[in-house]
Order: structure tokens, then sequence, then C-alpha cells
């Protein structure tokens, strides 16, 4: 692997060597608690040690499941509607007066960029809470269905939405404030109770969101309990045992696929947010100098750590080498450094070992006769990845099929509108996508025959607290947010009531 060095001021300011972080708990029964040993938390901008985490064992995830029962079966979380609001209300409010310290800390451990923090981050997720104890407001959980007559006698029907129980739920470190958030309001709502465990590369951040709900709300012990743990054991205790009801996960596919089969044993719901390979198509009518702008952007966000980002691009075979030019032209200009610097556009991946996964799929797929436009050194100190593009892709080789999770972008020409629908749905994954197109009704066209769970016109934003997100095929189960994701949480029980006349 070849290195660049970091050599910009604002690799070695304050922000990047960054403070050791304060000790962290374990949040289980309503009290905030150790574990008999510890972890560390690595800040992926520097490699130097931010802090220590408790390593929860099986115990102490047995003890936050046990508690978690208790919380739904023994009170009234889950039939009071009207204090699960006014607790999810405290919650927003407590996240936003800590909103700094979750800021800078979000920026240590993730290597986030101090603008994503302004996003999706860490603010927009704070607004997921907000969209919940607001939809708590005038949502029914209740739907009516009309009588029927049988045999001259009346009958009313009627469809409940109950909590399902117990919820495990388990987060990867790109988004940890999202994927949280994202998982823990919904249940909320729902009045389900949750065991929360955060990723072993990002458990100091899990942690402080565990830590702001024990002392600044007024939830119920049990009702969330926050784990942190390096151990492989936790995840899969949580996942098989009886007393969970609900698994929700984020991660890679092949996890994923390993959670459904240890939760089978109990046909235990499963809500999986998984991989993803999506492609952005540049049709023959669209803005060169759009297409390379929206490419370069997306590639560069978070590093490419993100499961829906557009990382194939498919344009005419006859406009390949110019748009290739532009998008290298135009990385060469990206900010890479320390992300607490405003200024800053990328920062690092998430460990050494995640670097050196991306930089083996790259080298593989130049050898394997990819041409190398821009990037692909790694960048010391720290965690860094030079932005990368990749021309000339075979749509069937591994780089143009496998999620590198990296700032990686493939090019890969195309002949038409069927044949770039036609690579574009090549694909094991089903998450995203994206069309560009000065038709609307073209694009619109494109976008209905991409089999994704979410899709961009022209560079339109779904994601948002009220829209569903999930993905098809090995990109997941289910929706995460909106009226869709408070559903994943809820059984459906359907009322019969025989009616005098």
């Amino acid at each position: 692997m070849a290195h660049d060095t970091l050599t910009t001021e604002a690799a070695t300011s304050e922000g990047a060597r960054g403070a050791e972080s304060p000790a962290r708990h374990l949040l289980i029964n309503g009290q905030l608690v150790g574990a008999a040993s510890t972890f560390e938390s690595i800040n992926p901008a520097t490699g130097a040690v931010l802090g220590s985490a408790p390593d929860a064992g099986v115990e102490e995830a047995e003890a936050a499941i046990a508690a978690a029962r208790r919380a739904f079966d023994g009170t009234d979380w889950a039939t009071d509607v009207a204090f699960r609001a006014r607790c999810l209300d405290q919650l927003h409010s407590a996240l936003l007066e800590h909103v700094e310290e979750l800021r800078e800390l979000t920026i240590a451990e993730v290597g986030a960029t101090r603008m994503l923090t302004k996003g999706n981050q860490l603010e927009v997720p704070i607004g997921i809470v907000r969209y919940y104890a607001d939809l708590l407001e005038n949502h029914s959980f209740t739907e009516e269905l009309g009588a029927i007559e049988i045999r001259g006698q009346q009958h009313r029907r009627w469809t409940e939405q109950e909590p399902a129980g117990v919820v495990a739920a388990i987060v990867a470190y790109n988004y940890p404030n999202q994927l949280a958030l994202a998982k823990i309001a919904p249940a909320l709502a729902a009045g389900c109770t949750v065991v929360l465990k955060g990723a072993p590369d990002t458990p100091l951040v899990t942690l402080a969101l565990g830590e702001i709900i024990a002392k600044y709300t007024d939830i119920p012990a049990g009702v969330v309990n926050v784990l942190s743990s390096s151990q492989v054991e936790v995840g899969q205790a949580m996942v098989a045992h009886p007393d969970v009801d609900v698994v929700t996960f984020t991660g890679s596919t092949p996890v994923g696929k390993q959670i459904m089969a240890d939760a089978a044993g109990s046909l235990k719901r499963v809500f999986l947010e998984l991989g993803g390979k999506s492609a952005l198509i540049v049709l023959d009518d669209a803005d060169l100098m759009k297409a390379a702008q929206f490419a370069a952007f997306t590639i560069c966000t978070h590093a490419g750590q993100g499961c829906a980002l557009t990382t194939r691009v498919l344009v005419p075979r006859d406009k390949h080498d110019q748009l290739a030019q532009m998008i290298g032209g135009m990385l060469e200009h990206v900010t890479v450094g320390d992300p607490s610097d405003d200024k800053t556009y990328m920062g690092p991946l998430i460990s050494a070992r995640q670097r050196d996964k991306v930089d083996g799929l790259v080298q593989r797929a130049v050898a394997d006769g990819a041409r190398l436009v821009r990037g692909g050194t790694a960048i010391d100190p720290g965690f860094f990845y030079a932005a990368t593009l990749l021309a000339d892709v075979d749509p069937d080789s591994e780089i143009a099929q496998e999620e590198v999770f990296g700032p990686v972008l493939v090019l890969i020409p195309h002949d038409g509108d069927e044949h770039a629908i036609e690579i574009a749905n090549n694909s094991k994954y089903g998450l995203s996508g994206g069309v560009l197109t000065v038709d609307r009704d073209r694009g619109l066209a494109v976008g209905r025959a991409i089999r994704t769970g979410t899709f961009s016109i022209n560079g339109g934003n779904y994601f948002s607290a009220d829209v569903p997100f999930g993905g098809y095929k090995e990109s997941g189960i289910g929706r995460e947010m909106g009226v869709a994701g408070l559903h994943e949480f809820t059984e459906t029980k359907a009322f019969a009531e025989a009616v005098e006349s």
C-alpha cells in the first residue's frame, strides 16, 4: 500500500489530537455501571487512544435483557402513550442541551467532519426524536374496519397496533447517532423496551446517549439499556435470547445473514439495514458538470462510509472519458484532514483494518484492468485514504459488485437507458440509486425500473425523519423512520365484536 503524508496544518491541530474522553458507563436497569474489563476507543484521525469503554460480556447482556423484559411486562410503559411522548420530548431537549459535547465526541471518535455533525451525523438524528414525540400527539394505534353481517348478526371489526416487546438494537460505526436514534425513537414511541449495543469502533458516542437518557429523562429503569462490547458473543446472545422479540441491526450483509440464522430458533422479527452498491445513472441529456459535482460530492461524504452512497456512476460510453477527467479534477481539490476543522471536507476511515480493506479492493481492481484516474493511496497519520476514481470498470468485476465503504468511485460506460438499467440492477444489493436528466418523465421511468428502496431524481434528497428508509434484496428487510419505521416495532391485533341489534 502506498502512503502519502498529510502535511496540512489541520492534521496537527488540537482537534485532530483530541483530549482523552472521560470514562463512560453502561446503562443497565436505570443504573450507570462499569464492567470487569475495558477496551480502547481510537481516534481515527490520529490513531491515538481516545478513551476506554466498559467491555460488557454475556452476563451484562442478559442482565440488560432481563431489565427490559421486566420494564415491558411489569410497568405501564407499553400502554401509556402520553407518558412516552413526554419522555421523548425530554430526550429531545436533553440532546439539544448536550449537542456540543456530543458534536466534539462524534468528531473525535467517528472521524466525522464538523460539517457532517450539523447534518446526518448528529443534528438530523436529534430531529428524529422530535418527529416521533410529535407523531404520538395525533397518531392512532387503532383502525376501524367497519361492520359486516353474518347470518343476521352485525360484527364490528377493528385492529390495534400493540408494542412488539423487547428490542435488541445493534448499530454500526459509520453514523452511530443516526443509527441509534432511528432505532430507539420509534421503538420507544411504539411502547417497546430496548437493549442497544454500540459498535466496537465507536462505543463512547453510544454510551454518551445512554448517560443522557439516565440523567435527564423520566424514561423508567429498564426501558432503555445501553451496552458497549468488543465481544462477538454479546451480539449473538442478544439476537438468540428468548426474551427478545425484535432484532434491529444495521451493518454488513454477511453479519445480517448470520443474525437471521441466529434469530430463527425463536422466530423473532428481524429488521435489517445492510449494505449497498448504489448506481448513479447519467443519461445522455444530463449536464456533465452537475454529474461530476454530484458524483465527487457523494463519494467523499464521510470518506465514503455510507451504505446508500452512489458508488457506481453509469455514464454514456461516448462521454465516459470526459466525465472521468472532470470528476478526477474535482477530487483533486477535496480538503482532507482534521475533521474538527471547519474547512475539512473529508475525514478518515474508521480504522487501519478498514483502510487496508479499501486499498486491497482498489489494488485488485487495477490489477484486473480498471484504470486508476486518481487516488489509490493511504494518507498518514491516522486512517485517511485519498479520494479515488476508477474508470473503464467492468460491471461484473469485484470493485463494481462489492461494497467498498471507502472514498472509491467506479465509472462504468453504458449504451442507453435500458442498458444502464440492466447494469444498475446487476447487483445483489438494492438500497438506493439516482438518475440525472433534463427530462423528468424519463428520469422517473428509470427510477421505477431500478430495484431499490430509495431513489433520487436530479439530486433530490429523500433522507428525512418522516421518510421510510430501507432496501430490496440483500440490502435488508424492513423500513426505518417515518410511520413505517414505527410499525416495525408493533404487532397488529384484530378484534371483532358481535353487536346487539
